[in-house]
């Protein structure tokens, strides 16, 4: 049933899916985090600058920061990356920038939605004893902000892994272009697609049930 697989990477792909999950997620966690705190600032242009970045990069289709990041910043503005004479290292690093600027700005509301559940009076406190914003940010808020947003994250971070699938739109050699590829050459459609819908679910579900464990153990106590 399953001779039509010989010849093709199928468990290089995924791992290909994998890696651009895994480097995505952590740049859009730092970007994110980042905006976060740019998000409450005190500074106006800092929190105007964040607002505009997430209402704006939240409202344009995926597929489209993709395909600039290769058309754009690599074919018009000659950004390599460091990977000029290698195609695949190219769309490849490109993919995992055009993936981390998106989902930064999901990563961002989510560390603000959890900014909020933090008493002001904790961060009036410590301001009371001279710690400047950077320091209340860091120490005080930030902490038990993340404790309190894990379960979103772990949806973003989901979102992230289905996501991946848009970098097959600038030849990225993951599962949804192998999946491309073996349903143009095989007639087995359905167990073409079986095989990759279990795969993703292997790679989603147990993050879940993980992460959700993890965000039980570590909730802050009100």
């Amino acid at each position: 049933m399953f001779d039509f697989l010989e010849g093709y990477d199928l468990l290089g792909a995924f791992w290909v899916t994998v890696q651009l999950a895994v480097f995505s997620g952590i740049g859009s966690l730092v970007l994110g985090t980042i905006l976060a705190g740019m998000r409450v600032s005190p500074v106006p242009l800092m929190r105007g600058f964040a607002t505009v970045y997430v209402n704006v990069v939240r409202n344009i289709p995926l597929t489209v920061i993709i395909v600039f990041a290769s058309l754009g910043l690599a074919d018009i503005f000659g950004i390599t990356l460091g990977a000029a004479d290698d195609f695949d290292a190219l769309s490849f690093r490109l993919a995992i920038l055009g993936l981390t600027v998106y989902t930064a700005a999901f990563v961002c509301e989510a560390i603000r939605s959890g900014i909020n559940t933090v008493p002001v009076g904790q961060a009036e406190a410590a301001r009371a004893i001279g710690l400047n914003f950077t320091q209340v940010l860091s120490l005080i808020v930030l902490p038990q902000a993340f404790r309190s947003v894990i379960g979103p994250l772990t949806n973003v971070l989901i979102a992230l892994t289905k996501n991946t699938t848009v970098a097959a739109a600038i030849g990225v050699a993951e599962a949804a272009l192998l999946m491309k590829e073996m349903i143009e050459n095989e007639s087995q459609l359905i167990l073409i697609s079986a095989i990759f819908a279990f795969g993703f679910v292997v790679l989603t579900l147990p993050t879940g049930l993980i992460l959700g464990w993890v965000a039980k153990r570590v909730a802050v106590k009100r």
